[in-house]
Parts: structure tokens; sequence; C-alpha cells
């Protein structure tokens, strides 16, 4: 069974799509650990509710190095397969990609390459398109610049706010992620 580490910062409402596709039986894994930098985030709530291994690490006056030293320990000691970043607010450093090379999953909101980075819904709506949505992709160095593993498409209608688009835009991640994810899960190499 895959071992999946999540990442989170707030609700967690990818995470939770993830854990609720595994229990539907949809998702051919186990939430091994659920990490958040943000001591009391939502989603930590809702781990420790369904009895998964929670785990707050303060983020807020540690050094960088210092913190994914300690993150990375957390994930290993979990025997974790894949990473998932679900709505983790932060920036991993070239040492934390290279511990889990290959196999740190993100969601992003967004058809990247188009709207890397923050605001990736103001962004899309700023420039007008007509059609943006949600890209899962694997990690990299670069900002949002990964392989892409899946993407979804969600049109932008002319009633449409930033708050609106970002409803449909994050009611298609909770459906993109569980597929994306086993998409990945398949590729692995069989042990």
């Amino acid at each position: 069974m895959t071992r999946l580490g999540i990442l989170i910062s707030g609700r967690g409402s990818n995470f939770q799509a993830i854990h609720q596709a595994i229990e539907r039986g949809e998702l051919a894994a186990e939430i091994a650990c659920v990490i958040s930098n943000v001591p009391d985030a939502a989603g930590l709530g809702y781990a420790q509710t369904y009895g998964l291994p929670a785990h707050a690490l303060d983020s807020k006056g540690i050094k960088r190095a210092d913190f994914d030293t300690r993150l990375i320990g957390i994930l290993h000691d979990a025997k974790v397969d894949l990473v998932c970043l679900a709505g983790y607010m932060r920036l991993l450093s070239p040492h934390f990609i290279q511990a889990f090379a290959g196999r740190i999953l993100n969601i992003h909101p967004s058809l990247l390459p188009a709207f890397p980075g923050l605001d990736a819904q103001s962004q899309a709506f700023a420039a007008r398109v007509k059609t943006t949505g949600c890209t899962v992709h694997f990690v990299d160095e670069g900002l949002d610049t990964g392989p892409v593993i899946a993407q979804a498409q969600v049109p932008v209608l002319p009633a449409d706010t930033v708050e609106s688009l970002s409803a449909r835009i994050l009611q298609q991640e909770h459906l993109l992620y569980p597929r994306a994810l086993a998409m990945a899960i398949a590729a692995l190499p069989k042990s």
C-alpha cells in the first residue's frame, strides 16, 4: 500500500478529498501522516477526528534548514512513499526536494504553465481568460514548473467574481487530486 505524507497549512480541503477517496476505495493508498506548519490549522483537527497521525510543526522563528530537517525526519519516520502538498503555503527548499526527488505532488489553481505562484485565480481573472482550471504536478526546484500529471478546465463565466471562480476551481481540485494521485501511484516502481 502506498504511504502518503500530506502537508497542509490551513483547512486541508484537498487533504480531505484524498482521504475521502481512500475511504471510498477509489485510491489505493494510506495516509501515513499529516503535517502542518501552522499549529492551529483546521486540517489537523480533521486528521485527529479520523485517527490519522497528525503533527503540528510550527515554522515561525525556525531557520529553513532546521525546519526542513525536522520535516524530512517526520516523513522518513512515517515511511512515506509520496509527499502531497495540499494547501501547503511554504516554499520547499532544494534540500527537501532532493530528499523526495520525483515523489512530491502539488495542486495548483491554474492550468500551468499559466499563472504560477500566489493568487493564480486573481491572475486568471485579471487576464480575462475564458478558461482556467487546476493542475496536479510533480514538484521540482522551480515555482510551479514540475512535470504536469493532470489538469481540469474550468470556464470563466461572465458573472464570475474571483471568489465564485475560486470556488468552482476548488471543486475541480477535489476531483482531480485523487485521480492524479492514482496515476502517480500506478507509475511508481514496484518493489
